[in-house]
């Protein structure tokens, strides 16, 4: 069986609007067999997107009619490739009770869904910054939280939350890109690995009896050039015996199988 379990669509502010016909026929064309569209889900109630653009996820108003366009998409190609409906859902420290509203009335309609980290709330301050818009974004962050070794031990203390947050029943079983804080690590970089809470990281992750993203997106990112997480992370998961799920974390068709010939896999 090969899967890509993470995929955006034409309903993604920031990706293209290639169809979901064409992400399916992409699919088949590369030999998979499953696939999950995972669209950014609407931001917690209350939440302010605070990235320039403000285009980080769907709105709750367009939320219904990407579950139905996916829907009728999954019965289309049922007898050629298995199709999962599913969001990425955003955790963001100070919103648990929101994402868990969320996910008690939407989370019914999911077959599959990841949790994930783009959002982390400034220990300078209330503000809550976005650690994968752009390189000069992130240089500014580095700026205001004092250095990248700061940012980096906020990131994987988010994610940390993030895991053990008590999300209700609907809450996401697979871990989004864990080392996405990466993506600009050739442009800042950085020599602590970070081990002892990566290493708490995937305990949790194991305890939990969770899944991991293993995304193929940071390959092709031009500062990062590895996957998410990298392969010293992903040998230490399999000793785990912790599940990992590959995901292109397409935002056009043509970006599927992204990373997949330089990643490794437990079930080869």
């Amino acid at each position: 069986m090969k899967k890509d379990g993470h995929i955006h669509t034409p309903y993604c502010p920031h990706g293209t609007k290639d169809s979901l016909k064409q992400y399916a026929e992409q699919a088949i064309a590369l030999g998979f067999t499953e696939m999950t569209f995972t669209e950014h889900a609407p931001l917690p109630k209350g939440f302010i997107d605070t990235t320039p653009t403000q285009d980080s996820s769907i709105t709750l108003e367009v939320l219904p009619f990407y579950l139905e366009d996916v829907q009728r998409i999954k019965k289309e190609y049922e007898k050629r490739i298995k199709i999962n409906v599913g969001l990425e859902i955003d955790y963001i420290e100070g919103f648990e009770l929101e994402i868990k509203n969320f996910l008690a009335q939407w989370g019914h309609f999911l077959d599959d869904s990841i949790l994930s980290v783009h959002f982390l709330k400034n220990p300078m301050s209330t503000h809550y910054d976005c650690v994968d818009y752009s390189p000069e974004y992130f240089g500014k962050m580095v700026e205001q939280y004092g250095g990248v070794s700061k940012i980096y031990d906020c990131y994987y203390q988010t994610l940390l939350k993030s895991i053990k947050a008590d999300l209700g029943p609907a809450k996401p079983k697979r871990i989004g890109h864990m080392t996405l804080i990466r993506k600009f690590h050739h442009m800042y970089p950085l020599e602590q690995n970070f081990q002892t809470v990566l290493f708490a990281i995937l305990e949790e992750v194991k305890n939990q009896g969770y899944e991991l993203d293993y995304n193929g997106a940071g390959v092709n990112k031009p500062y990062c050039k590895e996957p998410y997480p990298p392969n010293w992370i992903v040998e230490e998961a399999v000793k785990r015996n912790i599940p990992l799920i590959y995901g292109s974390d397409a935002h056009q068709a043509q970006d599927l199988g992204q990373g997949w010939n330089v990643m490794l896999w437990n079930d080869r």
